[in-house]
């Protein structure tokens, strides 16, 4: 037996036992005559104690003992003196009879503890090591949880649980497809799914009515920190359901994991169009954990011989609360500096403070201090120490900016709560982007979203600038400022659909190319029906307060795509190249 309890289990009434247990030495302290060992597995620590007079033989065997050597201990539950309260297990130790050595350990490249002092490269090499961190492993185990309160719910509802193909068809809509050659089929490629899309549709043709899966995903896009080239989703579809059946359903799901797992009841979610997120916010995923609202002032900014404003699309403001005595002259023109960076591309920033000694502004030789106190109440609701800060310029992009700037501030004035969570759905996207390079249009969502009903019309008959206009039945989750889901209804009739491809720029021998099987599954008999799909991993950190969705993956790429642990990816045998018909010079050509 290896052992009879785990390292986290015993408490004072396991005193007087006799137990073993096995794991990984954390920390080992020798002090003369008694030698302590700190016992690690999954569940916790446990003190062990070496005594010289007890038996000396053991003693010394323990004193030999390195850091994360295996080792199996058996002996008796003891009260211990100076107790830590810090520990489940703080109460009692281990008076040691036996020791056996399971397996000795090199010294770890850094301390396997929560507070490491390994650097991201030299952990994700040695990600063995990395899982046994007690915080690793918790979020392991979260996200292990998450899954299992996510399925108990959905089945209970019941949706059934389908696996569909990883290998599937390349389509150019989305992100850049992961791609894999066919051996028997030479010249030909597998790609690896981006979502499951066309197969839950077709689910929902085939009658299967709820479909769920926790299903891995595949984009070859370029990383950051909440972005994997594989990453899970929570992927659902439902038929002969309306938007606010699948808002209600998934809303409830959320709610769900969120009270089981946290004890966070969120309470009922607010519902916000883009057009008004865009204009609160200048983000179609804004973050409702504080204020400062977008003010638009752009008609009320012109006529005093300001040609920035006077000549300006779009003039914003954002009110920092109690900012004004915070932020010195020299810290604003660091701010400003860091809004002109190219990542944000603002041409300036105008500032106003409210103080109790008057308003002092940046732009004050062209607007009177009559004119800001007029402002000041009228306009912005401001108080003395109130700051506002003003932007200008094209209006998507200055809403853009403006955001940027909204968050930033949030972080500089501590806004933003531990454990505080603000769900949001954001709903009537538009169904099509207009691209100025590309001249086409794009699906905001993807090419099987389906307009708003009273927008049909105009999609079937409208012009182009009417396209411009039409809504879509689609709808995004957003959680804390992060999308945490996005669905939509779907497109279920075939003349709707191809109408969709033909402004989307595919030719109708593209469209039945790449999509003439969904198309052709619609003239049996398609059900209304729609779907959402969660980003798995995203939800785990956010329902963790953290930002990077790495941590709660196992073996997770690098910001190069890297799995430095396995160094993959790595070329394959010059056989292996000639079997699938890859040209063997790629690599020297691609680098050229």
């Amino acid at each position: 037996m290896y052992r009879s309890h785990n390292c986290g289990e015993l408490r004072s009434s396991h005193i007087g036992q006799e137990v073993t247990l096995s794991g990984w030495v954390q920390i080992s302290r020798d002090l003369g005559g008694l030698t302590f060992v700190d016992l690690r597995d999954r569940y916790g620590i446990t003190q062990v104690v070496f005594n010289m007079d007890d038996n000396a033989t053991l003693c010394e065997q323990a004193r030999k003992l390195g850091r994360e050597f295996v080792i199996r201990v058996t002996g008796t539950v003891n009260e211990r003196s100076n107790k830590n309260a810090n520990r489940p297990t703080g109460d009692i130790e281990i008076i040691a009879s036996s020791l056996e050595i399971l397996n000795a350990s090199k010294v770890p490249p850094f301390i396997i503890e929560e507070e490491t002092d390994g650097g991201d490269d030299i952990r994700m090499a040695y990600r063995y090591l990395d899982i046994r961190r007690p915080n690793v492993q918790k979020n392991l185990i979260f996200r292990s949880q998450l899954a299992i309160q996510s399925r108990k719910y959905l089945s209970d509802l019941g949706f059934i649980e389908v696996e569909t193909p990883v290998l599937i068809k390349s389509t150019p809509e989305g992100a850049r497809d992961f791609v894999v050659p066919s051996r028997m089929n030479p010249g030909e490629f597998y790609a690896l799914p981006q979502s499951p899309q066309t197969f839950k549709q077709i689910l929902m043709v085939a009658g299967m009515d709820k479909y769920f899966q926790i299903v891995k995903c595949f984009r070859d896009e370029d990383l950051r920190a909440d972005r994997q080239p594989e990453f899970t989703q929570i992927d659902c579809e439902m038929s002969f359901v309306t938007q606010e059946d699948i808002l209600n359903t998934f809303e409830g799901l959320t709610k769900s994991v969120f009270q089981e797992l946290k004890g966070i009841d969120l309470g009922d979610f607010p519902r916000m169009s883009y057009d008004e997120a865009m204009e609160r916010y200048g983000s179609d995923k804004p973050d409702l954990r504080f204020d400062m609202e977008f003010i638009e002032i752009t008609d009320r900014a012109k006529g005093y011989d300001f040609p920035v404003f006077d000549n300006s699309e779009y003039t914003v403001a954002i009110v920092a609360k109690g900012a004004a005595d915070q932020f010195s002259n020299k810290d604003i023109k660091k701010l400003t500096e860091w809004m002109q960076r190219p990542q944000v591309g603002a041409k300036g920033l105008v500032n106003i403070k409210y103080t109790a000694e008057g308003v002092k502004s940046s732009v004050g030789k062209f607007y009177s201090d009559d004119v800001l106190n007029e402002w000041k109440t009228d306009v912005f609701s401001a108080e003395d120490g109130d700051m506002v800060l003003i932007l200008t310029g094209e209006k998507e992009k200055t809403q853009k900016q403006m955001n940027v700037l909204r968050l930033e501030m949030a972080d500089r004035l501590d806004l933003i709560k531990a454990g505080d969570f603000k769900p949001l759905w954001v709903v009537d996207f538009p169904l099509l982007e207009w691209d100025e390079e590309s001249e086409r249009f794009h699906a905001m969502h993807h090419p099987f979203t389906s307009p708003k009903a009273e927008d049909m019309d105009r999609m079937m008959n409208g012009d182009h600038e009417t396209m411009k206009s039409l809504r879509a039945d689609a709808y995004d989750l957003v959680i804390n400022g992060s999308e945490i889901g996005g669905g939509s209804i779907r497109i279920h009739d075939r003349e709707l659909q191809s109408k969709n491809f033909d402004l989307l720029g595919f030719s109708k021998e593209e469209a039945e190319e790449q999509f003439g099987f969904l198309m052709g599954a619609f003239e049996y008999g398609a059900p209304p029906h729609g779907g959402i799909a969660f980003g798995f991993d995203r939800l785990c950190a956010v329902m963790n307060g953290q930002s990077s969705i790495r941590d709660f993956i196992a073996f997770p790429k690098n910001s190069s795509g890297r799995d430095v642990m396995i160094n993959s990816p790595s070329a394959i045998a010059k056989e292996q190249l000639v079997e699938l018909s890859i040209d063997l010079d790629i690599k020297e050509k691609h680098e050229k």
